[in-house]
C-alpha cells in the first residue's frame, strides 16, 4: 500500500506535535509574534496537561535546534541525575536486580521546568506567563481526554485505590475511571503554576524567568518534593519504599548546552543527535552503516533486502548503546563510533541471514563489556503492559499502542528550527505529590545495578535516556526537525522515516505514512529490560511477500498490523522536501497513526 498523505506548506511557520491541542497553542503563539522557541515552549507545557500519561512536570527533556543568527547545530539537555544517596549497593541492599520501573526510588532530578525555561530565556522573546498561559488554561478550566488516557488510569486504578491514594484523588473522579472526552481539571496543578508565576519578580524578563526557576529548583517546590520523596509508597517489587531525592539534590541541578553530534547521512544530508547519554547516536550509526548499500524503498515501501539491512544494523547500533553509551563516554569514543574503518568493520558483519546474538564492537580497540542481566535473553520487554504502571507505557511485541511520551517540533519564517521529545512524570508510574498537582519521573530505571557499565547507578549521574530528537541538514544547511515517541524504537523509526525520504523520494508526511518495522533484538531499556533473539516487528503494509521473505532469513516477524508503528512528527524547510517549492517554504507532517497528533503550517 503506497503512502496517502501530502505536507501541510506555509511562508510564516511550521508545527507538529503529538497531540492537536499543543500544535494550536504553538501555532497560535507564532501567529501573535512569537518565535519558534516561544512556541514549543508553550506546546511543551500544554502536552505536560493533555497527555498526562505520556509526560509530566516532573519529567525531562532533551532539545536538539539552530537559530536564526546561528545554524550550527545545538543540544540541550534537561535530563535530571540520580540523586546523591543512589547507589547500585543500596538498591541491591533492598532486594532489587534491576531498578524498579515504577514508585519513588527511580526518581530522578525534574528536568523539564528548567530545561523549557532555559529555552525560554535564552532563544525565546516572550515572558512565561504568557507562553505559560494556554496550559494553566487548561489545568484550571479543563481539557477533555483523550481515549487513552483513561485506558491508562483504568489499568492502575485498583493501584491507585489501595496503594497511591493521592493519585486516586487526582485521577479517579468520584472513585471511578473517566471517560475518554470527560472533561478533567488540575487545580493543583494550576495551583503551582500560579505560585510560580507569583515569584517570577525581576527587573528584565530574564531576570523574571531565572527567579520562576529558582522557585522550582530552590524554593517551596524542592521542599515539597524532599518532603513526599520520604513517604513510603508501594513499586513494582511488591514492597513499600521511600525515594531517595532530596532538595539539596534539586538545588544543585541545573539543565545545560553541549554540541549536538553531526554525521554524514549520504546523498547530501547529515543529521544532529544528543550525545551518548541519549541512544541519538544510534541512528548515526545506523546511518553509517547502511550508506553504500543499494537501498530500494519503490514508492517509500521498503523490499525485504532493505529491511532486514536496516534491521541487522540497528542490532548492531543497539548493542553498541548497551555496551558504550553513557554519561561518561567521551568524546575520542564517539569518534571512533563513527570512524570510517571502525563503521565498515561492522558493515562487514551485515549477513544474508538474521543473526540472534548481542554483537557490540570494539572501538578504538576497547574492550566491550554487557552486564550479565543484559547479556540473558529471553526475559518479557518492558512494554509498560507487565503490571501496575511498570516501565514505559510505549508499545508491546505485537505493535498495539500504550502510548509512550511526547515530542514537538517548530520552524519559523527567521531560521530558528527546534526538536524536542519531553517525557517522564507519567501519570501511571510514580504517585501525585498532592501539594503539586503533579509526579515525579522514573527514568533511573534505566540504570543498571552491576556496577562497572556505561550506564550503572551511581550518585549524580544521568541514566541513559532512550529520549531522541533530531535535525538534519542538506547540504550543511538546516532543512528538518523531526522525532517520535517510542522508547527503544524511537531511531528506528526515524530510520524508516529517513530511508523514505531520501531514498523513496518522498515528501514528509509520505514518508511519516511510509510502512514501518522494528527490531526487538537488543535489551529494552525499559523495566524489566529483556530482549528477544532475531525479534522484529512490522507493518502489514510491507506486503506479504516481504514478511515471508524476512521471515526466510530467520527472522522472529510479528506484524503489528497496517498502522501501528510510530509517532512521528516532522517539520522542514522547502530546500527538505522534494519538489517543495524550494526556500520561502515551510512544511508540516504528522502521524496519522495515534489519531490525536497535528501539524500546521501557516
Amino acid at each position: 500500500m503506497a503512502p496517502r498523505g501530502h505536507d501541510r506548506i506555509g511562508p510564516h511557520g511550521a508545527v507538529s506535535s503529538t497531540h492537536h491541542l499543543g500544535t494550536a497553542a504553538a501555532a497560535t503563539v507564532l501567529a501573535r509574534g512569537g518565535n519558534a522557541f516561544d512556541a514549543a515552549v508553550a506546546c511543551g507545557f500544554v502536552l505536560q496537561v493533555v497527555e498526562p500519561h505520556l509526560c509530566g512536570p516532573g519529567g525531562e527533556l532533551p532539545a536538539v535546534f539552530v537559530t536564526a543568527a546561528d545554524p550550527v547545530p545545538k543540544v540541550l539537555c534537561a535530563q535530571g541525575v540520580a540523586p546523591a544517596a543512589a547507589t547500585a549497593a543500596h538498591l541491591r541492599g533492598l532486594g532489587c536486580e534491576i531498578v524498579p520501573g515504577t514508585g519513588l526510588l527511580p526518581a530522578t532530578v525534574p528536568g523539564a521546568w528548567d530545561g523549557w525555561l532555559t529555552l525560554l530565556r535564552d532563544h525565546g522573546t516572550w515572558e512565561l506567563a504568557d507562553v505559560l498561559e494556554p496550559a494553566l488554561g487548561y489545568a484550571a478550566g479543563g481539557f477533555p481526554l483523550v481515549p487513552r488516557v483513561p485506558a491508562a488510569i483504568g489499568t492502575v486504578a485498583d493501584h491507585f485505590r489501595e496503594h497511591w491514594p493521592t493519585s486516586a484523588r487526582t485521577w479517579l473522579p468520584d472513585g471511578r475511571v473517566p471517560e475518554p472526552g470527560e472533561l478533567v481539571r488540575l487545580p493543583a496543578l494550576a495551583a503551582t503554576w500560579r505560585r510560580l508565576l507569583g515569584e517570577a519578580v525581576g527587573p528584565s524578563r530574564e531576570a523574571r524567568i531565572d527567579a520562576a526557576r529558582d522557585a522550582w529548583y530552590r524554593g517551596f517546590v524542592a521542599e515539597e518534593i524532599g518532603r513526599f520523596a520520604q513517604t513510603p509508597v508501594r513499586d513494582e517489587t511488591g514492597r513499600d519504599h521511600t525515594g531517595l531525592l532530596t532538595a539539596d539534590d534539586l538545588a544543585g541541578w541545573s539543565s545545560h548546552y553541549e554540541d549536538a553530534l553531526v554525521a554524514d547521512a549520504g546523498s547530501g544530508w547529515s543529521v544532529a543527535k544528543c550525545g551518548p547519554w541519549s541512544q541519538g547516536p544510534v541512528l548515526l550509526q545506523q546511518l553509517r552503516l547502511l550508506a553504500g548499500l543499494d537501498l530500494e524503498l519503490p514508492g517509500g515501501v521498503a523490499t525485504v533486502e532493505t529491511v532486514h539491512a536496516a534491521a541487522e544494523a540497528a542490532k548492531l547500533a543497539f548493542a553498541d548503546r548497551e555496551a558504550w553509551y553513557g554519561p561518561g563516554a567521551d568524546a575520542g569514543l564517539l569518534t571512533d563510533l563513527l570512524a570510517d574503518d571502525y563503521t565498515a568493520a561492522r558493515r562487514g558483519l551485515l549477513g544474508p541471514e538474521s543473526d540472534g546474538g548481542l554483537r557490540p564492537g570494539s572501538p578504538g580497540g576497547r574492550e566491550p563489556r554487557i552486564g550479565r542481566y543484559a547479556a540473558t535473553p529471553g526475559a518479557a520487554r518492558g512494554t509498560g503492559v507487565q503490571g501496575p504502571g511498570t516501565g514505559e507505557p510505549t508499545v508491546s511485541r505485537d505493535g498495539v499502542a500504550r502510548g509512550d511520551t511526547v515530542h514537538v517540533d517548530v520552524v519559523d519564517a527567521a531560521g530558528n528550527m527546534i526538536s524536542v521529545t519531553p517525557s517522564g512524570g507519567w501519570l501511571q508510574s510514580s504517585p501525585t505529590i498532592p501539594g503539586l498537582g503533579f509526579c515525579l519521573g522514573t527514568r533511573g530505571q534505566m540504570f543498571w545495578l552491576e556496577d562497572g557499565l556505561a550506564s550503572s547507578l551511581a550518585p549524580g549521574a544521568m541514566p541513559r535516556t532512550t529520549l531522541s530528537p533530531s535535525l538534519a541538514l542538506r547540504d550543511g544547511e538546516p532543512a528538518l526537525a523531526f522525532g517520535t515517541p517510542g522508547g527503544d524504537q524511537q531511531d528506528q523509526w526515524q530510520l524508516c522515516f529517513l530511508l523514505a525520504l531520501v531514498h523513496g523520494g518522498l515528501d514528509l508526511q509520505a514518508a511519516i505514512d511510509a510502512p514501518a518495522w522494528h527490531s526487538t533484538a537488543f535489551p529494552a531499556s525499559f523495566a524489566p529490560r529483556g530482549w528477544e533473539p532475531h525479534g522484529l516487528v512490522v507493518e502489514s503494509r510491507l506486503g506479504a511477500d516481504t514478511l515471508a521473505g524476512l521471515t526466510r532469513r530467520g527472522h522472529a516477524v510479528s506484524d503489528a498490523g497496517a498502522w501501528a508503528l510510530g509517532r512521528m512528527c516532522a517539520v522542514g524547510t522547502g530546500v527538505a522536501v522534494p519538489g517543495g517549492g524550494g526556500p520561502g517554504t515551510l512544511h508540516a507532517a504528522v502521524d496519522p497513526r495515534s489519531g490525536v497528533g497535528a501539524a500546521i503550517a501557516l
